[in-house]
C-alpha cells in the first residue's frame, strides 16, 4: 500500500494524498475518519471502514530525515566506498570466532580487543609494514 501523507511538524498538521488536512493532536494522532468514505484515493491510503488514522511518534521528523539521507548522491558514494571494507572487517572478526571463549565482560572485552589488534597488524603487514631506523612505516 503506497502512502504519501505529508506531515508538517511546525504547524502540527497531516495532509492526505487527496489534499485533506487534519490537525495532529497532542498525543500524536491525526484522524481522517469519515472523509475517507467518499475519497477517490481511498485505496492508496486505507482499507479500514473507519478511515485512516495516523500515529505520529515524537521522533517522526528525525526518522523521516534519516530515511531521506540515502537518496543523497554523496551519501550513496560514501556508502559504496566504505561498506565493502566494513563488511569485510566484520567477517574477519567473526570468522572462526562466533563465540567468545571466556566468561565475564572484562575477559571477553580483552579477547575482542586483542583479536581486532591482531587483524589490524595482519592488514598492516600485508600493506608492507617494515621496520625503519626511525620506527615503522608502510612502503
Amino acid at each position: 500500500m503506497v502512502q504519501y501523507f505529508t506531515i508538517d511538524h511546525n504547524a502540527r498538521t497531516a495532509t492526505c494524498p487527496a489534499g485533506v488536512q487534519r490537525p495532529i493532536t497532542t498525543r500524536g494522532h491525526a484522524t481522517f475518519g469519515a472523509i475517507c468514505a467518499t475519497c477517490p484515493l481511498r485505496a492508496r491510503c486505507t482499507t479500514s471502514a473507519r478511515g485512516r488514522k495516523l500515529v505520529i511518534g515524537e521522533h517522526d521528523q528525525i526518522r523521516r530525515e534519516h530515511r531521506a539521507r540515502p537518496r543523497d548522491p554523496q551519501f550513496q558514494a560514501d556508502y559504496r566506498r566504505h561498506r565493502p571494507m566494513v563488511e569485510r572487517s566484520i567477517a574477519w572478526l567473526t570468522r572462526g570466532a562466533r563465540r567468545v571463549p571466556y566468561r565475564g565482560v572484562d575477559k571477553s572485552d580483552t579477547w575482542w580487543t586483542l583479536r581486532a589488534a591482531s587483524i589490524n597488524l595482519r592488514t598492516l603487514l600485508r600493506l608492507g609494514l617494515t621496520p625503519l631506523p626511525t620506527g615503522w612505516a608502510t612502503v
